[in-house]
């Protein structure tokens, strides 16, 4: 499998999670039951996607997870900004930081 296609995979696995996971706290905040259940089945299927398309190649994670781990960092927070109004901290942007950095040590090291 070429780089390209692996990035465009981990990727779109963290867009799946991190979005997942907010649809599922947004079931959480919602007023009324039957928007909750929307929000929960929507968070559900979202995740299960998220998991098959991980899943799905035949790769060694283990190698991968550095990248994967960095991307999903990212793709959280920019959730938790626009989803949520959520501005990150000083804490979050300097642990952040230390995330894609040893994700890219992680990935890149031999």
């Amino acid at each position: 499998m070429n780089p390209f296609t692996v990035v465009l995979i981990l990727l779109g696995s963290a867009i799946l999670e991190a979005g997942g996971d907010a649809l599922v706290r947004a079931g959480l905040t919602s007023s009324t039951t039957g928007t909750r259940i929307v929000f929960f089945l929507l968070g559900a299927l979202t995740l299960f996607s998220y998991g098959y398309v991980l899943n799905s190649p035949r790769w060694d994670f283990g190698k991968l997870i550095g990248i994967y781990v960095a991307g999903f960092f990212i793709v959280a927070q920019v959730i938790s900004y626009f989803g949520f109004h959520e501005r990150p901290t000083t804490s979050i942007l300097i642990g952040g930081g230390l995330i894609v950095a040893g994700g890219l040590v992680i990935t890149l090291m031999k």
